[in-house]
């Protein structure tokens, strides 16, 4: 079986759970632990960034490069299209959301977790004792701006990755007014990548990510829940509904000892 080297709450991850799941590939999901597990990770992988995927004695690193192995490997449900005008597209599409969606999205959760309490709450396990949620929620917002711009997240940076989210979400919005799809008349790469990438700006409603459920459904303030992106946000509703499929109870921090988690 494949085996998929990830964190769960990542979204690069969530773009290469996405390919299996359209793909019809049975996989087992890795989770790598924060810190040890990273460098075990560098160990089979020369890297520390999830996700990796190994597939027998082959280990690829990357989530592009993980998905162009795939299309090749199992070129069933080809992602990538042959048409060159297409597939030209296509990689357009994937690359500008690695690096404009991916990485702002980052910036614009910082910030919705800094702006509201309850997103702030949400994020956290249901098991986590009420005093615990108590003393997150009341953190002064201006002190996690303060602890943002220690680590490149302060309050212009946000501002301006929030802003191109905007202008990001209004163009796919308006790219799918009238098609079922970004590039051609099936799911590509571009979908996939564009999909899975936006999950930290609203997280998926239903049964798809084993995180906390009062989180599900849950995004940035004034991003996900803006009248004016809902045709993206339907899309991807109805993209995860047709290919998306529910975890299977696989997940382990240890893969030479694989054990069977439930997570709330």
């Amino acid at each position: 079986m494949l085996e998929l080297y990830q964190f769960e709450m990542s979204h690069y991850a969530e773009k290469v759970r996405l390919i299996l799941d359209y793909k019809g590939l049975a996989y087992r999901k890795i989770e790598v632990t924060p810190g040890i597990g990273q460098l075990e990770l560098y160990r089979m992988s020369g890297q520390r960034q999830v996700p990796v995927l190994k597939d027998g004695q082959e280990i690829v690193a990357d989530s592009t490069a993980i998905a162009k192995y795939l299309d090749r490997k199992y070129p069933e449900q080809p992602i990538i299209p042959v048409n060159p005008e297409q597939r030209g597209l296509c990689l357009l599409i994937e690359e500008w959301a690695d690096e404009s969606i991916g990485l702002k999205a980052r910036k614009a959760l910082f910030a919705g977790l800094s702006q509201s309490q309850t997103f702030r709450t949400s994020v956290l396990p249901s098991t986590t004792p009420d005093f615990v949620k108590l003393l997150v929620g009341a953190v002064p917002g201006d002190f996690l701006n303060l602890l943002g711009s220690g680590i490149g997240f302060g309050p212009d940076v946000v501002k301006s990755a929030q802003e191109d989210l905007k202008q990001d979400l209004e163009a796919l919005s308006l790219l799918l007014l009238d098609r079922p799809y970004l590039v051609a008349d099936y799911p590509t790469l571009a979908d996939f990548a564009v999909a899975g990438l936006s999950m930290y700006i609203k997280f998926p409603d239903g049964p798809y990510l084993e995180i906390p459920e009062n989180l599900k459904g849950k995004g940035v303030p004034g991003l996900s829940d803006s009248a004016a992106y809902e045709t993206f946000f339907n899309w991807r509703d109805r993209l995860y509904a047709q290919y998306r499929k529910q975890p299977t109870p696989t997940t382990t921090t240890n893969p030479k000892a694989p054990t069977s988690i439930e997570i709330d």
